[in-house]
This record gives C-alpha cells, sequence and structure tokens, in this order.
C-alpha cells in the first residue's frame, strides 16, 4: 500500500486525506463498482447505487463510471461536506477513539501523486480508474440469508417459486417481496448496452486500471468472465490484478477451469465470503458445504496459481455466535498457506437492517466483544510468527478491523440513520427466519442454541394491516420512553 514505512493509519490520514478536506476519498474518483447486467454504480460497496445515464454512454462509455451523481458527490468532498450516502463512514469516525473508517483503507491504495491530480482538477472531469469492480450478472448457486434477487438467481427462484416473503415492515427496499425483474432487464441473447460500453471502454481502461476485480452473481457462472481470463493469457505482459469475488461453491468443473486458467495470470486474487462456522455457517450462506469450501481454498493454494486469498465477512447477526471458532480455522489457513492465505476484512452488514448484528440483545453483543477481545489479545500475546514470511498472523489492517467490530458491538445502538424502531426489526428477524427454515429446509433453533430462548421470546404482531401494525409499534416506542 502507498503509505510511508512506520506510518501510522491516522498519520497518513492527517498527512494526505485531511490537506485535501475533512471529508476526502479517493474512492469517489478511482474506484467504481458497476453492475453491468441491469446498469448501476456506486463509488464503493457502502452507499447505495444509482442509474447510469444509458443514454451518455452511447457517445461516452466512461460514464459507467463518471455519473453525474458521482460528479455531485466529488464536489461536496472537495466543498468539505459530507455525503449522505457515505453515512458507513461517518458513524465509524463518530464512535471516537480515533476509529478509521473504511474511506482512509480505500484512499491509501491509491499513490500520492493520483490523489494530489485528482484533489487539484475540477470534479466535473472525466476519471480513469485505478480499481474497478464490476458485476456482468446476478447469476448465482448460493442464495444467502442477507442477499436477494437482484444479486442472485437462486433467490430469484425462491421467490417465484414459494412467493414473497409476508410480513416483513423494516425493509422497505422490498428485497425479499419481488423477483427483482429489474436487476436482469435484458433477455438471454439480447445485447445490454452497459456490458457493450464496458467492452469498448476496455481498450483505455486496461491501460490505467491497476486491479479488476469481478463479482456477481457468481463470476465462474459468467461467459464475459472467461473472456477476461483469456485476455490475460492473450497479455501475459499485464500486471493488472485480476481479482475474482466468488464463493468458491461452483460445479466441480468450473473450479478445474479455474485452477487452469489462474496459471495464465500474473497476479490473481480469489475473494471469497464466509463469517462463521460449520453448520452455522451453511445456513447464513444457503448452498455453502463448508467442508468443500475449506477443501477448495487449500486446492488453490497447493495446485493453483493465485497470489493471495482474501476473506470478506459480512457480519451479521447470525454470525456472532461462531466467530471466534472460525477466526480461529482461519488462523489454520493461514499457517498451512501464510499470512495472506487468507488475509480477513470485517464489514458489518447494515441491510437488511433486522439481520444487522445490532438487532441481538446488548447483553449479548457485549458478550461477544468480550469473547472476540480475549481471543484478539490471546493472537496477539502469543505474537504467533507465520513460518513463511516470519511476520505475525494479523497485519495491522486485521487487527484494527477486529478493534472496530468490538467497538461497534458494543458502542453502536442504530446501524443507520434510517434504522426502524427495535420491536418492528425484532419482529422481521422472527417472521423473516420463520418463513426461510419452511422455505430452504433448515432449523434456527436447532443450529444457533444461543439464539433460541431470544427467539422464542421475540414478538410477532400478527395478521393486522401495515397501518395498524405502524400505529402498535408507535405505541410500543411510547411506552419504551
Amino acid at each position: 500500500m502507498p503509505k510511508n514505512p512506520g506510518e501510522s493509519l491516522d498519520d497518513y490520514k492527517k498527512r494526505v486525506i485531511d490537506p485535501v478536506s475533512k471529508s476526502f476519498c479517493g474512492a469517489k474518483w478511482l474506484n467504481s463498482t458497476i453492475w453491468l447486467g441491469h446498469g448501476q454504480t456506486a463509488s464503493c460497496h457502502h452507499p447505495p447505487s444509482h442509474v447510469i445515464d444509458i443514454e451518455e454512454i452511447q457517445h461516452n462509455p466512461s460514464a459507467i463510471h463518471n455519473t453525474k451523481h458521482k460528479k455531485r458527490m466529488r464536489q461536496m468532498m472537495l466543498d468539505g461536506e459530507r455525503p449522505g450516502e457515505c453515512e458507513y463512514c461517518w458513524k465509524i469516525e463518530d464512535m471516537g477513539r480515533d476509529a478509521i473508517s473504511d474511506r482512509v483503507y480505500k484512499t491509501m491504495i491509491f499513490k500520492d501523486e493520483d490523489l494530489k491530480k485528482i484533489a487539484a482538477a475540477s470534479a466535473a472531469d472525466d476519471v480513469d480508474l485505478r480499481t474497478l469492480e464490476v458485476s456482468f450478472d446476478r447469476t448465482c448457486n448460493f442464495a444467502c440469508s442477507y442477499c436477494n434477487p437482484a444479486f442472485s438467481t437462486t433467490w430469484v427462484k425462491d421467490i417465484r417459486t414459494n412467493g414473497p416473503y409476508q410480513s416483513i415492515l423494516s425493509d422497505r427496499r422490498n428485497h425479499f417481496t419481488q423477483d427483482a425483474a429489474y436487476a436482469q432487464p435484458f433477455s438471454l441473447g439480447q445485447e445490454n448496452p452497459y456490458i457493450t460500453a464496458f467492452w469498448e471502454w476496455w481498450p483505455r481502461l486496461s491501460t490505467t486500471l491497476e486491479e479488476i476485480r469481478i463479482t456477481g452473481g457468481e463470476p465462474l457462472m459468467s461467459v464475459d468472465v472467461w473472456k477476461l481470463f483469456e485476455w490475460f493469457q492473450q497479455n501475459p505482459e499485464s500486471r493488472m490484478r485480476f481479482a475474482i469475488n466468488s464463493n468458491l461453491g461452483a460445479k466441480p468443473e468450473l473450479i478445474e477451469r479455474l485452477i487452469e486458467k489462474s496459471r495464465h495470470v500474473s497476479d490473481l486474487h480469489i475473494y471469497t465470503s464466509c463469517e462463521a462456522h460449520g453448520a452455522q455457517a451453511e445456513y447464513i450462506r444457503d448452498g455453502l458445504d463448508y467442508a468443500t469450501w475449506r477443501q477448495t481454498i487449500d486446492r488453490l493454494a497447493t495446485e493453483g496459481n493465485v497470489r493471495e486469498m482474501h476473506m470478506m465477512m459480512t457480519i451479521n447477526g447470525l454470525c456472532l455466535t461462531s466467530m471466534t471458532q472460525f477466526l480461529d480455522d482461519v488462523l489454520d489457513m493461514k499457517r498451512a498457506h501464510g499470512r495472506r492465505w487468507p488475509t480477513i476484512s470485517m464489514n458489518i452488514l447494515r441491510f437488511p437492517t433486522f439481520q444487522s448484528p445490532l438487532v441481538l440483545p446488548h447483553a449479548y453483543r457485549t458478550e461477544v466483544a468480550g469473547q472476540l477481545s480475549a481471543w484478539l489479545d490471546r493472537v496477539i500475546d502469543e505474537n504467533e510468527l507465520c513460518c513463511r514470511e516470519n511476520m505475525p498472523l494479523l497485519s495491522e489492517f486485521e487487527i484494527a478491523h477486529t478493534r472496530r467490530l468490538i467497538d461497534y458491538l458494543v458502542a453502536v445502538e442504530e446501524p443507520h440513520a434510517a434504522t426502524a424502531p427495535r420491536a418492528k426489526l425484532e419482529h422481521d428477524f422472527k417472521v423473516f427466519y420463520r418463513q426461510y427454515d419452511q422455505r430452504r429446509g433448515k432449523d434456527f433453533r436447532a443450529t444457533f442454541p444461543q439464539l433460541a430462548a431470544w427467539y422464542d421470546g421475540l414478538v410477532e404482531i400478527g395478521a393486522k394491516t401495515e397501518e395498524n401494525v405502524d400505529d402498535w409499534f408507535a405505541r410500543v416506542a411510547q411506552d419504551d420512553q
């Protein structure tokens, strides 16, 4: 990372970010997530996505990233204003204890000279990306509990087969009540203008990108992903990082193909996701076979040509029950394959809000925070060195993420500004997982015995109209005061 040797994260922020403004983030210019399947984009995974102007990309393919909306947000940052869509970082920073938010991590991956250039330029200028995360479509063989039909065709099948989830009151985005047809507006074989714009921009884009990262759906199920593999094979001189977000649960023949194609990429990184252990992980991430997933990670380490493995943990309410056990498994992976196999990041879920860790009782969250703190202290005190690199198993980044989560579980009560009342979130937690069990053949109480008593005590409102439910919750909130 372009951070001076020995420089702390806070010192980097004061040296590079704060002189531009108190709200500056390089990701607004130099990073992008683009969902080409339905034409939306965001500067990173925290702000909500917004629509790409389909007319503008006809004459400016780079507008799949350089949207008018992003340019307005860039101007706000240059002026020192906090864009509301970046609330995730502001909430972290406002916790105190010099908390480092993701905008620091997402800025310091870029060169100082690139950051100085964009800070001095007009916010209205088109910018060439340095890092890009892109999704070609939503095809996916998993249907994780915190995902939805916009990002998984298996979720689409659930909704179309079993109908909408009923009586979920806090989710104004209606994640679980529709098949998200907007996320797949183009039929099989029909030209997708957003994908066309991507490939038109690619000859220029490929000269400026330092990393392209493919997400999904499940990328290994996308034709365009294998087209990129072919590009890397035909351009062996490229030193661009090629990263893939994969659940690593695709069919065996696709895993074999990944291993073979990896040998033609000079700098391949695999990002996978998990945050709980064994049966609890399989409950959260429906479609996962934990043992097979672990074996696939070992195979990629020993048979593939993969530079690093990254573990993206999505911190939801259910994963807290086995998180330290999972982290011990991660340490075993590091011992076997190196400290960067995998690196871990702890990304705190905010939507759907009723699956946030903050829905759980404060006493239980405090207990888990204590367990995490003891786990971290043990690892640091032991100061175990990875035999391959002769360095500690946990990096500064991983330690900071763990400490941030510990503070978050204890100090924060609302995941975001528009959080629904607790009674409504608890209601939604109960009715969602009751229906999830019925649809997926699962058993919440047996899988999460630590939460069974609390779960059984949650109040379902029953067959009321939406208006009457809101009146009921208003009375509950008044009584609580």
